[in-house]
């Protein structure tokens, strides 16, 4: 700027004094040797040589006022400084903002696929949020609502959650390609605007886009400092003219806000979750068989992708449905209960069934919620059913972990399993108004495996949960209670007849595998 201003000045300069110098000529030939006519009067000289310097100075002024900015700007010699550039995003660290490819076919999944596809055309000041447990298959969703609106033609931007300074860098970047000028960002970067407040006034103006942020799972580091995403002041906020759909495992709904539309998933029921074995392994078995290996696995779709692989891969020691549901009831463990070496790695255990609730866990123990992880393990040591929650007390949980807590830090513990999706509701209503609490049947084994790997000796968690089922029942007699509803809650917890060789709910040594009516939901 400062040398396009020193041109403009010396242009006007040189402009002005070659019409000076032009005229000069005249008065030359009049001071020396011929006089024109016209010059011969004093009247008419005078002011011309007037006139010439005033448009000089005009000139000069003109120059000053373009070097300064604009008109409003005061006559100055001295440029305006230049903005500091807006450094180039760091495209080598972010990666593509393509989807991934959508499996083949999805299935049991048309009611959530269909309410999106209605988000996505009409958005009405709302964003979506998929959420479940892990394994449930909310990036499965996800890609196949990418791939339909591809072929609807829209612009589909795809950001893997890592951190928010990536996840603002990635939104930059889908803002610039649906137009944001680079004006902007040179405002933003000179600390004259909010980036986020840019980025969200060019997606609200833009039509015809999903961004799907994936496994945003870690909700209290994505809002800004202080606050949560509910406030709608970062980098997510329900303001687009497109759709913003983010998949988490966080279910609150005050985590997200009113202006969230929660899609809550449920794992797949037998004949959905059947179809998804037959597609991935057509060769193992009939449809029954892949049904009822199905509801064995309680519909979670990644444990019956886990499944498919296993089966279709060539040096696996069952080929059949039939045979892995007869292997698991023995060789659980080995199975989907296998160890892996890169289990320290996030986006690996995600894909395992021996590792992908610890990563939840792991999540409330750095929210400050640290009894959640015994509050689980204690859980899955019940028989497989719908626990009352009159059961778990403060006294249970000490003599099982001596570990003293107060009632305010039970109920954190069990709001934060909720919310995390690793409790649920019975398929089927229970009886009567007894608050229960239910796992789902692979949580239940895999979390009992993971707890009897950590601490061999569980005898102190099996007398405690004992003492407390007989107290339970003790108060149950003393109260001279006839409703039959807490009686069947608590039968199949209770203590086996002497002589079984059983601890009360199956608790003698890893889960053995049995289905129940009582599915998670």
């Amino acid at each position: 700027m400062r040398r396009r201003g020193a041109s403009r000045l010396g242009a006007a300069i040189a402009g002005a004094l070659a019409v000076v110098t032009a005229a000069l000529g005249p008065v030359t030939n009049y001071a020396s040797a011929s006089v024109p006519s016209w010059a011969q009067s004093p009247w008419v000289v005078w002011p011309l040589f007037g006139g010439l310097v005033l448009v000089g100075i005009v000139l000069v002024l003109l120059a000053r006022r373009l070097d300064g900015g604009g008109a409003d700007a005061a006559p100055s010699l001295t440029p305006v400084p230049p903005l500091t550039p807006v450094p180039p995003l760091a495209a080598s660290r972010l990666g593509s903002l393509r989807p991934p490819p959508p499996p083949e076919h999805t299935r049991g999944r048309d009611p959530e696929l269909n309410r999106l596809e209605e988000m996505l055309r009409r958005p009405n000041g709302r964003f979506a949020v998929l959420c479940a447990a892990g394994g449930v298959g909310k990036t499965t969703i996800a890609t196949e609502l990418a791939r339909r609106a591809e072929r609807d033609g829209y612009a589909v931007f795809w950001i893997r959650w890592r951190d928010t300074v990536s996840l603002g860098e990635q939104l930059t970047q889908v803002a610039v390609a649906c137009g944001l000028p680079e004006e902007a960002l040179r405002a933003a970067h000179a600390g004259r605007a909010s980036l986020p407040d840019l980025v969200w006034e060019r997606l609200a103006r833009t039509r015809k886009w999903l961004v799907v942020l994936d496994n945003a799972d870690r909700t209290d580091a994505i809002g800004p400092q202080s606050e949560t995403v509910a406030h709608y002041r970062g980098w997510i906020r329900p303001d687009g003219g497109g759709l913003l759909l983010v998949t988490s495992r966080d279910t609150g709904p005050h985590v997200w806000g009113d202006r969230a539309e929660l899609l809550r998933l449920r794992p797949l029921d037998a004949p959905a979750g059947g179809r998804v074995l037959l597609d991935a392994a057509p060769g193992a078995g009939t449809p029954e068989e892949a049904e009822a290996l199905a509801n064995r696995l309680g519909g979670l779709p990644l444990a019956l992708r886990a499944v498919a692989k296993y089966l279709t891969g060539r040096t696996g020691r069952y080929r059949t449905f039939r045979a892995y549901q007869e292997a698991l009831e023995r060789d659980l463990p080995s199975l989907l209960g296998a160890e892996d070496p890169n289990a320290a790695d996030p986006e690996t255990a995600r894909q395992l069934v021996r590792h992908t609730w610890e990563l939840s866990l792991d999540q409330l123990e750095s929210e400050g919620v640290p009894l959640a992880r015994p509050l689980l393990r204690l859980l899955a040591l019940f028989a497989e059913a719908p626990i009352p929650r009159s059961l778990i007390t403060r006294d249970l949980v000490r003599d099982a972990t001596g570990q003293a807590v107060t009632e305010a830090e039970l109920d954190r513990a069990l709001a934060g399993l909720d919310r995390y999706d690793l409790l649920g509701v019975p398929e089927t209503p229970v009886s009567g108004d007894v608050p229960v609490l239910v796992l789902h049947p692979l949580v239940r084994e895999i979390t009992a495996l993971a707890h009897s790997a950590e601490a061999p000796d569980l005898s102190a968690w099996h007398r405690a949960i004992a003492t407390r089922l007989a107290i339970a029942a003790d108060e149950f007699r003393d109260a001279g209670r006839s409703d039959r509803s807490t009686v069947r809650l608590l039968t199949p917890h209770l203590p086996p007849p002497p002589g079984s060789g059983h601890r009360p709910g199956g608790t003698d040594g890893p889960p053995d595998g049995r289905t129940t009516s009582h599915r998670y939901g």
